[in-house]
């Protein structure tokens, strides 16, 4: 094969492989325009008065907290005032090193309390189980350090209630958040996990654990994330959700039901990617078991964190973030392509494996490739130019639509020096700061292959992110 003809191989198949690529998630975001076109007609019924039938199910609020002294008792005063029915808080704390349990101790008035806790996922050692005397449905379980996916397990195991919801430590939920991300549950008999949406909450006001006030962050870094979590959740999230192919549900924020999860064997310690890794897995089972099942994302109930705000802790984020991902996809083979594996194991997990998994070598090679072969008269610079309105522009125009679907449906930033800036977001990060992220992800990539160590790490936090204080425009 000549030199030209090698040449003009590469050059389609990097201008197929970016078609199909963002042809893809143009497809995920008119499922998604019809599930929200779907949603916004039963909207009526929540202007509804809501009154509690008693049918609701109980749901244990799992909390791992590992060195979280400064945010654990705002945190959990927050989920002590959920509008819901019944459930319990059931505060883990991972052999934290600094003031953690001391603050709960202290804050909610807890005494050790003799129970039988049952074992049922092999977690690290329990010390000590107390129980609040304020707040009769908190309890706060201490045991030795083996990481969030152990002591979400540990949770598990003593958790009363057949729905497990894990949160963050360091999230906001909004009051009504627990009401809507359980309703699958009540609706279909066959769901068995659900998710809700991440929102960035730099920027906004928060006042006794709560969010009172949405704002942008003034951070360039933060403002980025939010344009990008809005284009993951409300048509990557919800896309998949509509066709039941939905592979990840945020561990920041996700019910489970209790008895699928211990059949699954509970997260994998051993995995950064737990949250993941454990719906993947419940596919492949599921799948084999040849047993009904939903794992639905519900687009309105709203979770808020704080995202990083410096290069490094965002860069380092996103490696982990594909390490996650590579790790969840490698020990999960038996899905692809199985003889029941419908839409998870033909459609979303070689999707996630081609474009996902391994997009960043084929992107970061195709730009690489593409400006060489301009430069050098491979190409005529008309084909250049295709392949950037093919790289960049239909990038920008799902930024965009991810944009559109929030103001349609939602509108939580209704000024218009809001949209404005969201608006130019949208443009510039489309213009490096997506490369850069594919940069990050094949550092991650290169990680996972070469099998290097690596941790969650710390993440930077300001100081004022539970005062009540605002924290941008």
């Amino acid at each position: 094969m000549s030199h030209h003809l090698i040449i003009q191989f590469i050059t389609w198949f990097v201008l197929c492989y970016f078609v199909l690529l963002n042809g893809g998630y143009l497809v995920l975001n008119m499922l998604s325009l019809r599930a929200l076109h779907r949603k916004g007609q039963e909207a009526m019924l929540d202007d509804l008065p809501r009154v509690y039938s008693g049918l609701e199910p109980p749901v244990s609020i799992l909390v791992p907290a590992y060195n979280e002294e400064a945010t654990i008792a705002a945190s959990v005063r927050s989920m002590l005032q959920l509008t819901y029915s019944e459930y319990e808080v059931l505060v883990v704390n991972d052999g934290s090193k600094d003031g953690t349990l001391e603050v709960l101790k202290r804050e909610f008035g807890l005494l050790p309390f003799p129970e039988a806790y049952r074992r049922r996922i092999a977690t690290k050692d329990i010390r000590q189980i107390y129980r609040s005397t304020r707040f009769p449905n908190l309890r706060v379980i201490d045991k030795d350090n083996g990481g969030k996916a152990d002591s979400l397990n540990a949770g598990i195991n003593a958790a009363r209630y057949p729905l497990v919801c894990g949160v963050d430590a360091d999230s906001i939920l909004q009051r009504d958040s627990l009401e809507k991300v359980t309703e699958p549950f009540l609706r279909d008999p066959a769901v068995v996990a659900t998710g809700g949406t991440i929102r960035v909450a730099n920027g906004c006001e928060v006042t006794g654990g709560f969010l009172t006030k949405v704002g942008l962050p003034r951070n360039v870094w933060a403002l980025f994330q939010v344009v990008e979590y809005l284009r993951a959740f409300l048509f990557g999230r919800l896309g998949w959700s509509s066709v039941n192919g939905m592979l990840i549900v945020s561990g920041a924020f996700g019910v489970f039901r209790k008895e699928t999860v211990i059949q699954a064997g509970g997260y994998r310690p051993d995995t950064i990617g737990e949250d993941m890794e454990l719906i993947v897995r419940m596919h492949r089972l599921l799948r084999a078991q040849r047993q009904p099942y939903k794992i639905e994302f519900v687009p309105d109930p709203v979770c808020w964190t704080e995202a990083p705000e410096d290069y490094k802790t965002l860069k380092n984020q996103r490696i982990r973030w594909q390490r996650g991902l590579a790790e969840s996809l490698n020990a999960n083979w038996g899905l692809m392509f199985s003889r029941n594996g419908g839409v998870p194991g033909w459609l979303a997990f070689p999707f996630m494996l081609l474009f996902e998994w391994l997009g960043p070598v084929v992107e970061l090679g195709g730009y690489v490739f593409m400006t060489w072969a301009a430069i050098a008269g491979g190409i005529s610079w008309q084909a250049f130019a295709t392949f950037m309105f093919v790289a960049i522009g239909l990038g920008i125009l799902l930024s965009a639509s991810g944009l559109l679907l929030e103001e349609m449906s939602f509108h939580m930033y209704p000024r218009g020096k809001q949209l404005l800036a969201l608006g130019a977001v949208v443009l510039l990060e489309n213009l490096g700061h997506r490369q850069l992220n594919t940069v990050w992800r094949l550092i991650g990539l290169w990680r996972w292959i070469a099998q290097k160590e690596s941790t969650w790490g710390t993440m930077k936090r300001k100081g004022d992110w539970q005062a009540g204080t605002p924290k941008g425009p």
